[in-house]
């Protein structure tokens, strides 16, 4: 996924950028619902493992915390927030709510930002701001042209 050149607007081309304005509006909405998912089960997955390091220590405190020490609430809570597993699950989770934002935040500007933009440079071509070209052109050619140079065939799934 590539923030930068999805909000890039070609204002020699704003017929092609409206032709492709919903499908990019799309497919970062889809990104964000995937990163929406991945936080949604990491958040799960810490809690899992706090409900299984939590079990463990209740079943045989001598083991997990010492002997002689008493199974407290505290002591519990402390030696769940300082195991590795736990660990590793949280780091999980910050990572996946950082990139949930993020992709949040991509997905508004998208849609409503770059959306305005286009919707404020096509009044000023209405206004003959810009020089236009003096032919019709072929807007699926302009499109397909526009795909190859910009490289834009990517999926938006994402290696986890």
């Amino acid at each position: 996924m590539n923030y930068e050149r999805d909000m890039y607007i070609d204002d020699s081309a704003l017929d092609v950028e409206w032709l492709e304005q919903a499908s990019l509006a799309t497919k970062w909405g889809m990104y964000f619902n995937e990163c929406k998912e991945t936080f949604i089960r990491a958040e799960e997955n810490v809690k899992l493992i706090k409900a299984e390091l939590n079990t463990l220590v209740n079943e045989n405190p001598d083991e997990y915390l010492g002997a002689g020490v008493k199974p407290t609430v505290s002591n519990i809570e402390s030696f769940i927030q300082t195991h590795q597993k736990y660990i590793d699950a949280k780091e999980h989770w910050i990572n996946a709510m950082r990139e949930m934002n993020d992709a949040e935040v991509v997905k508004n500007e998208i849609s409503f930002t770059r959306k305005a933009s286009l919707e404020n440079l096509v009044a000023l071509h209405g206004q003959q701001y810009f020089a236009g070209p003096r032919t019709p052109r072929n807007l699926s050619k302009e499109r397909e042209h526009r795909k190859a140079v910009q490289g834009r065939v990517r999926t938006y799934k994402k290696d986890l």
